[in-house]
């Protein structure tokens, strides 16, 4: 909504209802108009129904605000119309008795309760305070919150009004009791809203401002027309009720400058640590005031036996239902915390796990400067073995069986310069860098470093790959990582069991390239876990649970996707899926389409 237009629908909306109510009640007063006469029915009706509109324009400012973002804040405008709709309620049945009925409404009025609870919500709106980010609770012990305050304003209600309508019927106790505890609580709210006023920075303490001086005018008038019912001077229409219309207008006026400022919840200039208890010690206040009123009813108060018998027997049911709240609240308090210290001992465990994962990393490092070291000296003797096994060939007055034993020497160097060049690859530290690859000879390598500890172990791995595998597009280095961290994954899930097979597959399917790792061990207990950072079944020292993230993490910036299940027949298998370039096929040597290697 525009600033120009807002302004428009505010001065309208003041001066129709406002004003044309003005009028109204001083043409009425003035007695030249007998349609308008006090207590006539054109005078009644015209009462009844702009006091019937004024709320429900004060509801549609005020709920322009509750679609934002913000909860607490959608949860304070809320609050805010439900308690001029609680008022809209109330002033339906006195204009049921009014100008349906056409009676005088009597007194005490049965909307009376009504009225009085029309205050609470907007009490409660205040302990949103939506001008603080994440500021309180959580909503749900602000709800106990609000139920026990609602408790005690019910209480105090039955406490000093309801004695004197129902138990002993005294007019005069009842007009004043009433006065003096709706009054109370129109204060209270009135009191909140100046704090907040005065404690908040614009556009806040516009908004509030405005809610504040709508407030006070309707405190003023409130207790002014009390005041003129029990003294028998108020009719409908009259000058008592032009600030009570002129307050509910000016909510909806609240509510529409705060819906064109839009003011974004913030750091405010309150001390947060105070502001943030006061609801909670309110209600926890209102439970503990409730022997009070017991002591006070049976050694001061001077009213009838009746009243007090039924003031005590209220009182016992006030503290029942206080206290199981209380208890309630407690119970969900100490719940939270449980949890949330249980998510501490987590994290203290996690971040250890990865403070000793640092200090790991940093010895392989220095281990893998070695490594790379003693590799580059292994490769020259490896090169001048492979050189003179070359001339050792190509001399022809070697016999058969001298030749057969130099190409298996040749083979074996061969062998060896692979497996130091794929070592030199693994613990190198390299940019980057996606090229066009062919999956299968990265396969292979991975299988060879791991290869190098299963000597002694009863554990087979078997290695199908189709020969026409199309390319893909990636970092070498890191998909090795993750090939060898999954092969290595089932290697100790088969050393669990004392043995068995893994089956590594890659295959093409429609436009990915798939590499499947199934292997006969014990199968995941959770395999929807598994690439959760910190997660693992190993024992402590045997693995850190951060290997699988990291997996996962890299085929997330490969565009691939990895996923586990439990095969039917016992084991698990991994299945990693790379997009495929299709029409591109590495130059790479396939290597053949079973190897097996125990």
């Amino acid at each position: 909504m525009s600033e120009a237009r807002s302004k428009l629908v505010i001065i309208a909306a003041w001066v129709i209802l406002v004003g044309g109510y003005a009028v109204v009640s001083l043409v009425a007063a003035s007695g030249t108009a007998p349609a308008l006469a006090p207590g006539s029915s054109g005078l009644v009706t015209f009462g009844n129904i702009m006091q019937c509109l004024v709320p429900l324009f004060a509801n549609a400012g005020l709920l322009l605000n509750a679609a934002s973002p913000y909860r607490r804040w959608n949860r304070f405008w809320m609050l805010l119309a439900l308690g001029c709709t609680l008022w809209l309620v109330g002033q339906l049945a006195w204009t049921y008795f009014e100008v349906y009925l056409r009676e005088h409404v009597p007194n005490p009025f049965v909307g009376d309760s009504v009225f009085f609870l029309h205050t609470i919500p907007m009490i409660a709106a205040l302990a949103m305070r939506p001008h603080r980010r994440g500021a309180g609770e959580a909503l749900r012990y602000g709800n106990l919150d609000f139920l026990l305050l609602t408790l005690w304003w019910i209480y105090l209600y039955l406490f000093a009004v309801i004695p004197w309508q129902y138990v002993v019927s005294e007019l005069g106790r009842y007009g004043d009791s009433y006065n003096v505890l709706y009054t109370a609580e129109n204060l209270v709210f009135l009191i909140g809203l100046g704090v907040v006023t005065v404690r908040t920075r614009k556009p806040w303490r516009t908004v509030y401002g405005h809610l504040f001086a709508a407030a006070y005018c309707y405190t003023a008038s409130s207790l002014i027309i009390n005041v003129g019912i029990d003294r028998q001077q108020y009719y409908t229409g009259s000058l008592y009720d032009i600030p009570l219309v002129a307050s509910f207008v000016w909510f909806g006026t609240a509510g529409i400058i705060a819906y064109r400022l839009q003011p974004a919840p913030g750091p405010g200039a309150e001390d947060t640590k105070g502001t943030a208890v006061w609801p909670r010690r309110l209600a926890m206040a209102g439970v503990l005031s409730l022997p009070l009123f017991v002591a006070w009813t049976l050694f001061i108060s001077t009213a009838p036996a009746p009243v007090k018998s039924f003031r005590l027997v209220i009182t016992l049911l006030a503290i029942l239902l206080g206290c199981s709240l209380a208890f309630l609240r407690q119970h969900l308090v100490d719940r939270e915390r449980l949890r949330l210290l249980r998510a501490s001992e987590d994290a203290i465990e996690n971040l250890k796990r990865l403070q000793s994962q640092f200090v790991q990393s940093e010895k392989l490092a220095s281990l893998g400067q070695l490594a790379a070291g003693a590799a580059h000296e292994i490769n020259n003797p490896l090169t001048a073995i492979l050189g003179y096994t070359e001339l050792l060939i190509d001399d022809a007055t070697l016999g058969p069986r001298q030749r057969s034993l130099v190409e298996k020497l040749r083979e074996q160097a061969r062998r060896t310069t692979a497996l130091v060049n794929n070592l030199l690859s693994f613990a190198r530290q390299v940019p980057v860098e996606k090229t066009l690859l062919d999956i299968n000879v990265i396969v292979s390598s991975a299988l060879q470093l791991r290869n190098l500890d299963l000597r002694d172990k009863s554990i087979r791995i078997e290695l199908q790959t189709e020969s026409l595998v199309p390319g893909v597009r990636g970092d070498p280095n890191q998909l090795l990582q993750v090939f060898f961290n999954i092969i290595s994954n089932a290697v100790d899930a088969l050393t669990e069991v004392g043995g068995g097979a893994l089956q590594v597959r890659t295959y093409r399917d429609r436009t990915n390239v798939v590499i499947e790792f199934s292997d006969t061990g014990p199968g995941i207990q959770q395999p929807h876990l598994v690439f959760d950072p910190f997660y693992t079944t190993k024992p402590v020292g045997k693995g850190t649970g951060l290997g699988l993230s990291i997996c996962y993490g890299i085929l997330q910036e490969h565009s691939g996707r990895i996923s586990c299940f439990n095969r039917s027949n016992g084991g698990a298998t991994f299945r990693v899926e790379l997009p495929a370039v299709v029409a591109l096929f590495p130059k790479n040597a396939v290597p053949p389409a079973t190897d097996k290697t125990s």
